[in-house]
Parts: structure tokens; sequence; C-alpha cells
């Protein structure tokens, strides 16, 4: 899929689900060709979703979150990520990402046997992604089946079939190879953490404006103070308050760039009560002050048009 105009945000609810559908009920699958440079800050930001889901690096460098853990990856490796797991991508730069989604039933039907023994062991293991390394034989035949479903989507005369054969020869392999041993207990724990995990994010999102503290966001979660700064650290590696002043930088850079307020209502409609303090962490997020963020928008937007 390619975009056009820049400044894309991925589309969730209040529990960071993903609210676009993916496919349809008679064909649950999509493909996307995204270029990370166009979406809001170079960020897929934090979502889930039903659906399984396998990127491509085609190009760049990507930084991962997925579940707990962060990592990078470089131009040629790719990564699966299971059902209902949170994730985010974020670029420096243009990377570009073919990555493509599918409902586990697209595999096989949920009353068969393949399903029953080859499909929900993996949904229901603690594997929440599986990277794929150029350098690994296995994965490398994983990657190069990845690579044969991304071409297909451009024959439009066997598209939808040759997709349905490569997608099971593409969870066959990762079925031979993934360690998906552990259930159950560890993914109700996972589940469990990132279930908190969202209703504070969703908290901080709703109530950025304010002046929030951490123990607003302990009591209102329920959870003592060093509880949710170990969920914070583990899943996002980074403490609750910077999660909060990054938001905030980041919702005063799209009123920045979509909007003519003055910087002095901008920070303070982002909950920073001190434009001096607003304009010193600005700076150190983007390299550079409002006001030169704001230029270097309108310049971007207008060669677009």
């Amino acid at each position: 899929m390619n975009r056009e105009q820049s400044y894309n945000r991925i589309e969730a609810d209040e529990d960071f689900m993903e609210t676009i559908p993916h496919g349809s009920n008679t064909y649950p699958f999509d493909f996307f060709y995204e270029n990370l440079a166009l979406f809001d800050f170079n960020c897929i930001e934090w979502h889930w979703h039903t659906e399984l889901e396998f990127v491509y690096v085609e190009s760049g460098t990507v930084t991962f979150w997925i579940g707990e853990k962060q990592f990078i990856l470089s131009e040629g490796n790719g990564v699966f990520i299971n059902s209902k797991i949170l994730h985010r991508f974020y670029s420096p730069d243009a990377a570009i990402i073919p990555n493509f989604l599918c409902m586990p039933y697209f595999i096989a039907a949920e009353n068969s046997l393949i399903y029953s023994k080859y499909i929900r062991p993996i949904l229901l293991s603690s594997l929440s992604f599986q990277i794929f390394s150029r350098e690994i034989p296995w994965q490398a035949d994983v990657l190069e089946i990845i690579r044969k479903i991304i071409d297909v989507q451009n024959d439009i005369s066997v598209c939808e079939l040759a997709t349905s054969v490569l997608i099971q020869e593409l969870w066959l392999e990762l079925y031979k190879h993934a360690d998906f041993s552990c259930a159950n207990t560890h993914t109700d724990a996972l589940a469990s953490s990132q279930a908190r995990l969202q209703l504070m994010m969703q908290y901080i999102h709703q109530n950025y404006q304010c002046n929030l503290s951490l123990d607003n966001i302990a009591d209102y979660a329920g959870l003592s103070k060093s509880t949710i700064l170990n969920l914070f650290q583990k899943y996002l590696h980074t403490t609750p308050i910077n999660y909060l002043i990054n938001y905030r930088l980041n919702e005063a850079a799209i009123l920045l760039s979509k909007t003519e307020k003055k910087i002095i209502t901008i920070s303070n409609e982002t909950g920073f009560n001190n434009i001096d303090y607003f304009c010193r962490l600005f700076k150190k997020h983007y390299h550079m002050t409002p006001t030169e963020y704001r230029k270097s928008r309108t310049t971007v937007t207008s060669h677009t048009l």
C-alpha cells in the first residue's frame, strides 16, 4: 500500500486495539507496503490486533518494541508478531517495511484438525514474536517465503490462491522451528501485565493535559509505584513520567505542524505550565526549537502538495 500523504497514524481504540479492519470475512488477509518516514515521527505507535503479522525490513533500520522486548532489525531481516501482542515500530530514516496480516483461520478453519494441532498451540504459547535472520538457515528460508508473498501481491491473476499456499508454507516452517513450548501460565501473566500497562497508558493519553504525577497513575491503576515503574521499564523501556513527557511532546509537535496556535498556547494545552521548560525539552527531544520545527513541517507539507 502506497501512502502519498505525510503524518499518518495508527488508528486504535482506548485499549490500543487497531480499529481499521484487515482484509474481509471471505479473505482475512491484508498487505501493506509502508515507508516509516510517512508516519508521524517515523513511528507506528503502540497497538495490537487479533491478526498474526509478518514484517520484512526491505530497506533501512527499524527499532521494534514487541511485548516486553526491544530490538533493532536491519535490511533483509524480518519478524513474526503473534496475535494480541502490543507492539510499536520506529526508524530514524525512511525505512521500507512491507508487512502482511492474516487471521489465524486464514491458515485453516477453526474447527479443523490443522487449526487445533498446528495453529492454536502457537496462539496460546509464550511466543510473542520470532525474529528471522538471514544468518540462520531455516530463518533465511522463511524470509524467502515472505519475499515470495510480498512479490505475489502484484500478480492479480493468482494473488489470493498463491498467498494462501505460501502462508501455509510459511506457517509450517514457523511451527517446525520456533520455540513455543511454554504455554498458558506465562501467557496469562503476560496478558494480565499487558492489560494493566494498557490501562495506565490510556489514562495518560486521556489526562496528559493535567498535572499528572506518579502517585496519580498508581492510584488510578490500583498498583504500587514500584509495580508501575517495573511494568513501564519492562515493556516500554522508560518510566511513566518520561512516557508522559514524550506523549506531551508528540502532541505538541502535531499541534505545531497542523495548527497556527501560538507556542505558549500549545505549551499550556499539552500540560507544560512553563514555556521555557517546554521549549528546552522540545529542543532536546527534536533537536530544534518549536519555531524551527513548525517551519520544517510547513516546508515538508508544501513539498507534498
